[in-house]
């Protein structure tokens, strides 16, 4: 049986990547030892982090005038960075509230500096949305304004960038290489590797180089831009093995015809998927299409009775990890970039017959 995982997060990785890794756990690059054995400071690791920044760069088009960074710390070391780096205490950080990552990182931002949020969701006839257009305008003393553009406990998407003379920070966590973007558009990018990119314990920082240098006195050397792009993301060692197995994905993207021809068929497998729930009166989405998530598909049951016996039969059948996050119930697929149209196809053709019986 083949099997297919929809967590999402750590999320599945491709095929090709995991048997190439599992090909070159004990000997990488001929050198009888695994490649997290070796020296970060090599001259082997150093080419693997060199073609990884380069791949990355070619992948999304990132201007020369942006620094690429390799962190500690997932999307949350990142809720604080942001603040931490890019404001005073005295200033102000506007944040849009589109879901549970977005509210967090107001949280976490409020420890350093005066965060303001704006909540951009509405209801209507029971069906959520957001929209950028809602956001309160921002004042003299407002450094930046975040916002994370996919949620993936909320299976909400926004697809129109925030518009302010400020610096645009987005958390990619979730969408990142999944479509076609304009890093110009940004002042800052960052992306926790464990869904799009590769297992957990890395973050990927993209940030205009302009933008460095302002860190607050007080924070810490591990979270300071200005110093992992001073020292190569290598001021202490970083989480190697992450790093390589991220760098391989890159090349698998590149391989197969990267973001353009990996969006195209993330938009088939999103578009298949919801419309198998639009015709289906026992499944049910609540997201106002606009909004629709190409990466975590969120439905419920319209009888709850059958939740339990739809996870266990769906595991049955091949199909992981179908579970909503537990703050919002329900089912969520987690279809990301290594989700072959397949997993999808396979998933629909269940949620059909489990309807036609038990329905």
């Amino acid at each position: 049986m083949t099997v297919y995982n929809f967590s999402a997060g750590p999320a599945m990785l491709p095929a090709d990547v995991m048997a190439q890794a599992q090909q070159e756990f004990l000997d990488w690059g001929g050198l009888g030892t695994s490649v997290m054995e070796i020296s970060h400071r090599s001259a082997e690791f150093m080419r693997v982090a060199a073609e990884s920044e380069a791949d990355l760069r070619q992948l999304m088009n990132i201007p020369e005038d942006y620094t690429v960074l390799f962190m500690h710390g997932g999307g949350r070391g990142q809720f604080a960075a942001v603040p931490l780096n890019l404001a005073q205490p005295h200033q102000h950080g506007m944040h849009l509230v589109s879901g549970s990552w977005s509210k967090a990182a107001v949280v976490e931002a409020s420890k350093y500096i005066h965060a303001d949020s704006a909540d951009i969701r509405f209801e209507e006839n029971g069906i959520i949305g957001a929209d950028v257009s809602l956001a309160s305008p921002v004042g003299d003393d407002t450094a930046f304004v975040h916002y994370c553009p996919n949620e993936t406990v909320d299976g909400i998407e926004l697809f129109d960038v925030p518009s302010a003379k400020v610096p645009i920070v987005a958390d990619m966590s979730s969408n990142i290489l999944s479509r076609e973007i304009n890093v110009a558009d940004y002042g800052l990018i960052y992306a926790s590797a464990q869904k799009n990119i590769g297992p957990s314990g890395l973050a990927v920082v993209i940030v205009k180089t302009e933008l460095l240098g302002g860190a607050q006195p007080q924070t810490p050397v591990i979270l300071d831009y200005t110093a992992a792009a001073q020292n190569e993301s290598m001021f202490n060692t970083p989480p190697t093995y992450s790093w390589y197995l991220s760098g391989l994905v890159f090349k698998w993207l590149l391989q197969n015809g990267g973001v353009a021809a990996i969006e195209a068929v993330n938009r088939q497998k999103a578009a298949l998927l919801y419309k198998a729930i639009d015709a289906s009166d026992l499944f049910v989405n609540r997201i106002a299409p606009q909004n629709r998530s190409l990466m975590n598909v969120v439905f419920q049951l319209r009888d709850e009775s059958l939740n339990a016996q739809f996870l266990t039969e769906s595991v049955q059948h091949g199909l992981h990890a179908l579970k909503g996050h537990r703050s919002v119930g329900g089912m969520r697929a987690s279809i990301y970039n290594p989700m072959p149209l397949a997993g999808v196809q396979c998933l629909v053709e269940f949620m059909q017959e489990f309807e036609r019986t038990k329905g």
